[in-house]
């Protein structure tokens, strides 16, 4: 008789916030504030734009990858579902990647375009860039509005 595979139970949004803030717990965004306050401004945009736990769970750890905070073979033996998986995955640059590139594999993943949307409306928020230098805040604003353009976000997106 085969035996009966095991699963582990998936995280819980609490689990996997948790896990986020701890790997992040040393960072500060461009601002100088803790990293932890994007991260959770992002799992509420995109619950606020009707994302369900799965894309939640992808915004608290759609940094992860890229900021080299958690690791690839942690985000495949985590008890996280496929999708979390993927769309953090493709919210994750490639060093040296063109944003073209990069904006194709957000659109061709299911969920990915919402997480990235609500990132960058949180990286493009007035207060957030108000605290830069100008030429950063030039700079990230022209930056956010090409990603913007390429990914078919609008304003209210």
């Amino acid at each position: 008789m085969p035996q009966e595979r095991r699963t582990s139970p998936r995280m819980s949004l609490v689990e996997v916030e948790a896990v986020a803030r701890a790997a992040h717990a040393e960072q500060k965004d461009k601002a100088g504030r803790p990293y932890a306050e994007h991260l959770r401004a992002v799992a509420e945009g995109v619950r606020a734009r009707g994302g369900g736990d799965e894309l939640v769970a992808a915004a608290w750890l759609h940094d992860s990858l890229e900021d080299g905070v958690l690791t690839e073979d942690w985000l495949e033996a985590a008890s996280l579902s496929q999708v979390t998986k993927d769309v953090v995955r493709a919210v994750t640059k490639h060093p040296g990647e063109h944003p073209e590139a990069y904006a194709r594999r957000v659109l061709a993943t299911p969920g990915a375009r919402l997480v990235k949307a609500a990132d960058l409306a949180h990286n493009a928020a007035p207060d957030r860039l108000a605290a830069l230098d100008a030429p950063t805040a030039e700079r990230l604003t022209r930056k956010y509005a090409a990603m913007r353009q390429y990914l078919g976000l609008g304003a209210d997106d």
